[in-house]
């Protein structure tokens, strides 16, 4: 008789637990969406109701229109988004391609001083990417590359996180697999682009996610080296939109903001089966 009270007291903790837990989530969604909602609505107002005393979330009088159409036609926001789709994709390519081969060596090969290596690409994974801006910096102004593409693509072009990623998926694929492969009579090389590549789409996927979205959203470091304004990537070119003559024109800004996210928006949207199951794939082993 006394297991029925044990179990109904069981179960209301658990029914609190998962209340508290849903409650949480909920706080911690709504933080995290208010500043772009906030953004929107904004993008959709006209100035004297922006700056109104009383807050509304809906626009009373649409100014959508007016709004978007100054924030292309004083910026070149088209140009923007292109060159953070350019610099994202040269960087992730080259990011994969160091990856790949390098993820494969730490997981499949047997060679003296791999676990330090490993151990070295840990302490990587801590290091601020500030602390390298200074000697990186100086380095491309002694090479003429300051204020170029390639200023903002080649020190992002070894990612430490995506050897870590792909290091991990690249434990659970069975050996088995690698050993009759090479039993085929392939080499190493071959191995890695024809039978690890295929296999690690979904991880590689959920890296190209992440990749695009750190180096669309970096700010420091195209900030140091580009001054060109037909060059910068997207959160730069938000600034110099604010500082052009339209910049006091907030409704216009924030449309520019709202441009420049929708198509992380959208590629999350499109890609998120992949990349949800490439990062639970990817669990550390």
């Amino acid at each position: 008789m006394g297991e029925a009270p044990v179990a109904r007291r069981t179960s209301g903790s658990s029914a609190a637990f998962r209340v508290f837990r849903h409650l949480m989530l909920g706080i911690a969604v709504f933080l995290s969406l208010a500043p772009f909602v906030l953004m929107v609505s904004i993008s959709l107002k006209s100035p004297g109701e922006i700056f109104a005393p009383e807050f509304s979330l809906f626009p009373q009088q649409w100014h959508a229109w007016e709004n978007y159409a100054l924030a292309f036609s004083k910026q070149p926001l088209l140009r923007f988004i292109f060159n953070g789709i350019f610099v994202g994709a040269c960087i992730f390519a080259a990011q994969a391609l160091v990856a790949l081969p390098c993820a494969y060596a730490l997981a499949k090969l047997r060679w003296s001083g791999r676990n330090m290596t490993f151990l070295f690409v840990l302490l990587g994974l801590l290091v601020p990417t500030q602390v390298a801006a200074l000697p990186l910096y100086i380095g491309l102004w002694k090479l003429g590359l300051l204020d170029t593409y390639a200023a903002i693509i080649l020190p992002s072009t070894i990612s430490v996180f995506g050897i870590f990623l792909m290091r991990q998926f690249f434990m659970t694929v069975p050996d088995d697999l690698i050993n009759a492969a090479r039993l085929d009579g392939m080499g190493e090389f071959a191995i890695v682009w024809r039978i690890m590549l295929p296999t690690a789409m979904p991880a590689l996927v959920a890296f190209g996610m992440l990749s695009l979205v750190w180096n669309w959203n970096d700010f420091f470091w195209p900030l140091l080296v580009i001054q060109t304004e037909t060059l910068a990537t997207p959160p730069l070119g938000v600034v110099f939109f604010h500082n052009a003559e339209a910049g006091t024109n907030y409704g216009a800004l924030m449309a520019a903001a709202t441009v420049v996210t929708a198509p992380l928006v959208l590629a999350f949207l499109v890609a998120q089966r992949w990349f949800i199951a490439g990062v639970t794939m990817t669990a550390v082993k």
